[in-house]
């Protein structure tokens, strides 16, 4: 839990470009990442209270202890652990020795500007509005896609090649929106209640696992002990479609994935997605997608 502790005034705090760094050069790059031990081992492990102009930060602490001063509280936790950091928190860090981890260092572009229908800004916003600390205990497969993105950074920074400047941002970009979807998520879980949302989860994970066999909602309901209805109103809850238009759903993506990736024909499809008749798989996949499995291959596969 968060301690309290009397806030520094502000004309006492220091702004840095990196921790130490007055001023930053004009030539930046826009990513910066570095091991934690990078500076705090020359610091005695000890970052004193500071702000980065116009940067954002994120921590990664894969293993150790921190404890983080961030404006007038002192969050304890031990890694994994990830505490986001917008440029005007005046912020400081106490490690334990030996500290594992990562400082990923932002410029605002990276956060708010790209390419893409959706905006940046809108997708990233939500770790910067205020500084959040996200434990990385209870989703291990995440943990460890997210350090690997972060150990790729490290090995692009230390060794430029064509395209640097650009790989670093995608890099950088993949690791926040991992961090966006555990967010996400933990927001669901909040509004729905733990023992849904994980119902939710477990509902999903057989959708993927049994869809090409299009069991029954009522099949479904029995393998997760609850009734039909029970997992509809779930599903119409957290998704807003029912679980049998999710379990189509996912079935006519893989139609989609399919007709544009593998040469095989349309009936062959059919039957390797479950169907017995494939033109009754025709008119579900028009019925869907507005165009036949014919029409959607022509003009995928031409793009």
């Amino acid at each position: 839990m968060p301690l309290a502790r009397n806030k520094p005034r502000i004309s006492e705090v220091p702004q840095f470009s990196l921790y130490g760094e007055a001023v930053r050069p004009d030539d930046a790059e826009s990513v910066h990442i570095e091991l934690i031990e990078t500076r705090s081992r020359i610091h005695d492990w000890h970052i004193a209270p500071h702000t980065h102009a116009g940067l954002f930060q994120v921590l990664f602490l894969m293993s150790g202890h921190v404890s983080a001063l961030m404006e007038d509280e002192v969050w304890d936790y031990d890694g994994p652990v990830v505490i986001t950091i917008h440029p005007s928190l005046v912020h400081g860090f106490d490690f334990s020795e030996q500290a594992v981890g990562f400082v990923l260092t932002v410029d605002p572009h990276i956060v708010f500007s790209g390419g893409g229908g959706e905006a940046h800004g809108e997708l990233f916003s939500p770790l910067f509005l205020r500084p959040m600390a996200i434990e990385l205990a209870r989703v291990p497969d995440l943990h460890a896609r997210m350090e690997t993105l972060l150990r790729l950074l490290i090995a692009e920074s230390a060794a430029p090649r064509t395209g640097h400047a650009l790989m670093l941002e995608w890099l950088a970009r993949s690791v926040m929106l991992l961090l966006v979807r555990l967010e996400a998520d933990h927001r669901s879980a909040e509004l729905s209640g733990r023992g849904d949302f994980e119902l939710f989860s477990r509902f999903r994970t057989l959708v993927e696992q049994h869809f090409r066999e299009q069991w029954q909602v009522a099949v479904y309901a029995d393998k997760l002990r609850v009734t039909p209805s029970r997992l509809n109103r779930l599903c119409l809850k957290l998704a807003g479609r029912s679980a049998f238009d999710l379990a189509q759903q996912r079935l006519i993506l893989e139609a989609c994935r399919k007709l544009t990736y593998v040469p095989s024909g349309v009936a062959t499809i059919a039957y390797e997605l479950g169907f017995q008749d494939p033109a009754y798989f025709s008119r579900l996949f028009k019925r869907h997608m507005g165009v036949t499995p014919k029409q959607y291959r022509r003009t995928h596969v031409e793009e």
